[in-house]
């Protein structure tokens, strides 16, 4: 097991991060998430990054604060039937069915990769299972390896072994697979949820409870997409979970809910394009955000939020984004 200090195996922590500008020579953005400083609060989301490798060449993944991996489960899984992605208005669909090769295969090939190729950004691998031990057991076959930092465990997937319901809206499953995933490592867990469970904030105390460092808010949104020619779902699968614009106010007041009620380390995730998007978490109480389907549309976007996040500090005479974590006022 590793330490959770804010530097682990084969990769140190930049030296004066906390007070040093970025490397794109902006106002000082550096933050600390669960433990772990980042040079600056944009990171790629799960899912749109693959394991970083596939976005060699096309961007700078050490320009940004890091990058969450797709997902890793026990065995590998082919994922949905194709088409699995769809555009419409609002954003996005998708119904990737949590294609990856396996646990043996990201150790074995990709988390070398991440190793000897990302050295400034942070690394946390998304985890998923179906039983309540699946994660703890990915968790130990990854958490001697370089290359990671940290987990963000996806709680949306379905407990097979109890019926087909989110672990994230059970909470005694989801007490016992934070409690099992936290004694196979000290590093820093976050725990991603749904924007539509009944009690977001019930569920971040029971994974705080029970061992998670913070929070991912949030994750995609169930909907149904049609094509009206063939009639038929756009998507394979049928349904998919929604993501981009539309799901930013959503992403927003689930980080403020949590926020207020637990003051505990967030990832913000959802619908975020610009600079302004992100203030709008950092302000309703995340620590840092991640970028996906922006990302996927042009992959340079989150070095830009970057660029527009040091510009805006500049023009408002911020002299760190700490300043504004939180900082929402309420009406009253």
């Amino acid at each position: 097991m590793s330490t959770s200090t804010g530097t682990s195996e084969g990769r140190p922590t930049p030296a004066n991060a906390d007070a040093s500008p970025s490397p794109r020579g902006q106002a000082p953005l550096a933050v600390t998430l669960g433990g772990l400083t980042l040079q600056n609060p944009v990171l790629l989301a799960a899912g749109t990054a693959a394991y970083g490798d596939e976005l060699d060449g096309v961007m700078q993944l050490d320009a940004l604060g890091g990058l969450v991996t797709k997902a890793v489960s026990l065995d590998p899984r082919k994922g949905a039937a194709a088409p699995r992605v769809a555009e419409f208005p609002g954003g996005m669909i998708n119904a990737i069915g949590l294609a990856n090769p396996g646990v043996e295969e990201v150790r074995a090939s990709h988390l070398p990769w991440l190793a000897r190729s990302v050295k400034r950004a942070r690394v946390l691998v998304n985890v998923v299972g179906y039983a309540v031990d699946d994660f703890a057991r990915v968790i130990e076959r990854l958490d001697d390896a370089s290359g990671l930092d940290g987990y963000e465990l996806n709680v949306s997937c379905p407990n097979v072994t109890a019926g087909g319901m989110e672990f994230g809206a059970d909470p005694i499953a989801l007490g016992e697979v934070m409690r099992r995933a936290r004694a196979a490592t000290t590093r820093p867990i976050f725990v991603k949820l749904s924007p539509t469970l009944t009690d977001i904030v019930g569920a971040a105390r029971t994974a705080l409870d029970h061992g998670a460092t913070g929070l991912t808010l949030v994750n995609t949104m169930p909907g149904l997409v049609i094509d009206l020619e063939r009639r038929r779902p756009a998507l394979g699968f049928g349904t998919g979970g929604v993501s981009g614009p539309g799901l930013l106010p959503v992403g927003v007041l689930a980080t403020w809910k949590v926020w207020k009620a637990t003051g505990a380390p967030i990832l913000g995730v959802g619908g975020i394009t610009t600079a302004e998007d992100a203030l709008q978490y950092l302000m309703a109480g995340a620590q840092a955000v991640a970028i996906g389907t922006a990302g996927l549309r042009d992959p340079r976007q989150p070095a830009r939020v970057v660029d527009g996040l040091g510009a805006w500090c500049r023009q408002h005479g911020v002299r760190s984004l700490t300043e504004v974590t939180g900082c929402l006022e309420w009406p009253s």
